[in-house]
């Protein structure tokens, strides 16, 4: 049976992010949907009203019937991932995070947020770099499509505390983090001093951690190299 797998998008994107991965995994064999989280269809005019929660609730709805999946989820698309995993981790046969991680109880994205702005738009590229999301290996053409394509973010998810249950269950699922913008050694070191919250949840699970040397968007700079990894960790 084709191992199946869904491609959790980061903020600002939908199920398009994926359009050079997710060819790439077919042609391996790979059952993939891409997916566009609540929030983030532009024609969607409810599409404000999103929550954590919802999306979470979308990521396991996409899951067929009496079937497990392998769930992909980058950068901001770990929050919602994360919660799906901890609302039914019997679905989920392994989380990958890309450049991201499942993150703890309570972690905001963005507290910074005014919630009365109800959204919150793709900001520039220095600002996003001056915040750790590093554009290397984008062009040109692939920060265009990017500034065109992007779907402000709902305040109502990024400014929204993540809200986990008591169970452990979801620290069981197997786990491994794809680390792009900064090293495997460094996220292990962040993990282990407990200095950056971000990583404070991986200090409870087993989890694998493999270096793809990029920048914050691996699926647009390498997306073959991408791809390769996704589909040998996936078929273990």
């Amino acid at each position: 049976m084709a191992t199946r797998i869904l491609l959790a998008p980061g903020f600002w994107l939908g199920a398009w992010a994926w359009d050079e991965v997710a060819p790439d995994l077919r042609q391996r064999g790979n059952e993939v949907t891409a997916l566009t989280l609540p929030g983030l269809d532009a024609a969607d005019p409810d599409r404000l009203s999103a929550t954590l929660e919802s999306q979470a609730q979308a990521i396991i709805d996409a899951v067929p019937a009496d079937e497990t999946v392998v769930l992909v989820a980058h950068s901001g698309g770990a929050a919602p991932a994360y919660l799906a995993i901890d609302r039914a981790p019997t679905l989920f046969r392994r989380a990958i995070y890309v450049d991201s991680a499942p993150l703890p109880n309570g972690f905001v994205i963005n507290s910074a947020l005014d919630i009365a702005a109800r959204e919150w738009a793709l900001p520039e590229w220095s600002e996003l770099e001056a915040g750790g999301s590093s554009l290397a290996g984008l062009d040109e053409a692939a920060l265009a499509r990017f500034r065109e394509r992007a779907v402000p973010e709902p305040t109502s998810v990024a400014a929204a505390p993540l809200r986990l249950s008591d169970s452990a269950a979801r620290l069981a699922v197997a786990t491994t983090v794809i680390c792009s913008s900064m090293t495997a050694d460094l996220v292990e070191k962040l993990r282990d001093n407990g200095e950056a919250p971000l990583f404070t949840e991986l200090a409870r699970i087993d989890a694998e951690y493999v270096d793809l040397p990029t920048g914050h968007w691996p699926m647009w700079s390498k997306p073959k190299e991408l791809a390769a990894l996704i589909h040998t960790i996936a078929n273990r």
